[in-house]
């Protein structure tokens, strides 16, 4: 096969890039290791900033997600039983939209065929050729039968452990802060405990209260790396949820059986640059932040629009110049996601180094966002999304 641009991967940022590139009438080629049902089966992030919401508005994708997605004016810092709301829509005049990722997920991939983006599914033994030259390739098999693609640039967007990265690997720098702790997430369906998300600091730990939609709700505390699923029932965990997360909340939880229950270890990584000769990363494929900022999907489309924007540039005005600027671009805008999501998590979390020192200085730090309309104002203009 030849293409003009070959995908690796269709989670939210492949297929995000292969119509958006399609919509511009440049040629592009989606390969997924996995099955559609195992892509749909991955439980990831709900809190879409504006930009994300913006590229599904410019692909006229986002009917379903304006009509069952929960458009959010604030959200909550919690610190014992003192409530720190942040006014998103009065401090930016902008809201975040609770939409789940998997939901982002199955509005492209169920637009696909209507489109014409070829998406290749169970995809094995992906392999990438050449990225130096200015005629790459990607070899797979399916089905049994080894297929190349050949292609002029290569976008990987397969995550953190795919075949893009590991090709870029020797070809820059890896920046790293892998945390003393993973998040032990509950999906239930059950009506939220509070409108708007809380997120909590408590002497036994972090809680988030989050909801997919008004009958269904995420909620997450922070647990030892050594923790395992087993050790967690449902009652455990719904207990303890009510312990972290206040009197006030907890007088509104509604437990139920968990729908998906996983731990997530948290770490930010970036690798640096994010292109090398014609292959561009996006998403996680170059960086990783905690979910604290709720930037991980939100950063991933920032760099799909970066990359759309540098490859329609070169197929349109032959203007090399722009895929030469591609990894600059977006990397000031994941550093910015990264100090953002690495302070929130430092402020909302009890690091086991930690001693009366380090807890009062997040009681002051708490003591002057509740006080602070500046500080605030900067926590919200992060939270809904820098600009692009």
């Amino acid at each position: 096969m030849r293409t003009d641009v070959a995908i690796i991967g269709a989670g939210p940022a492949g297929l995000l890039l292969g119509h958006l590139l399609g919509a511009e009438g440049i040629a592009c080629v989606v390969l997924e290791r996995q099955t559609p049902d195992y892509v749909l089966g991955r439980i990831r992030a709900g809190v879409l900033e504006q930009v994300t919401v913006g590229l599904m508005e410019r692909l006229g994708l986002d009917a379903r997600m304006k009509a069952e997605g929960l458009p959010h004016d604030a959200f909550n810092l919690a610190d014992g039983e003192r409530y720190v709301r942040i006014d998103l829509a009065g401090l930016t005049g902008q809201q975040v939209m609770v939409y789940g990722q998997t939901e982002i997920t199955r509005d492209l991939m169920n637009a696909a065929k209507g489109r014409g983006l070829e998406v290749i599914y169970g995809a094995g033994d992906v392999a990438l050729h050449d990225i130096e030259s200015g005629a790459p390739c990607v070899t797979f098999t399916r089905d049994g039968v080894h297929q190349r693609i050949d292609a002029r640039f290569i976008a990987g967007c397969d995550g953190f452990h795919g075949p893009s990265r590991q090709a870029m690997l020797g070809q820059g720098r890896e920046y790293e802060r892998v945390y003393p702790f993973g998040w032990l997430g509950i999906l239930a369906d059950v009506p939220p405990c509070n409108h708007e998300l809380i997120y909590a600091n408590h002497e036994r730990g972090f809680a988030l209260a989050s909801m997919r939609s008004e009958t269904r709700s995420r909620y997450y505390i922070d647990v030892p790396l050594t923790e395992r699923i087993e050790d967690w029932p449902d009652e455990r965990l719904w207990d303890e949820l009510a312990i972290r997360l206040g009197p006030e909340a907890a007088a509104n939880i509604v437990s139920g059986p968990s729908i998906e229950k996983s731990i997530a270890p948290l770490r930010s990584y970036v690798f640096a640059p994010m292109r090398h000769g014609n292959l561009l990363l996006c998403g996680d494929a170059a960086h990783i932040v905690p979910p604290t900022g709720a930037k991980g999907l939100n950063l991933a489309a920032s760099d799909v629009h970066y990359a759309c924007e540098a490859l329609v540039a070169f197929f349109k005005q032959n203007d090399r110049d722009a895929i030469d600027g591609y990894s600059d671009k977006a990397l000031a805008r994941v550093w910015k996601s990264e100090r953002f999501s690495w302070s929130l998590t430092r402020l909302m979390h009890r690091f086991p180094e930690d001693g009366a020192f380090e807890r009062a200085m997040q009681v002051a730090e708490l003591d002057y966002i509740a006080t602070s309309r500046a500080a605030q104002t900067s926590i919200a203009e992060n939270y809904v999304g820098l600009p692009v």
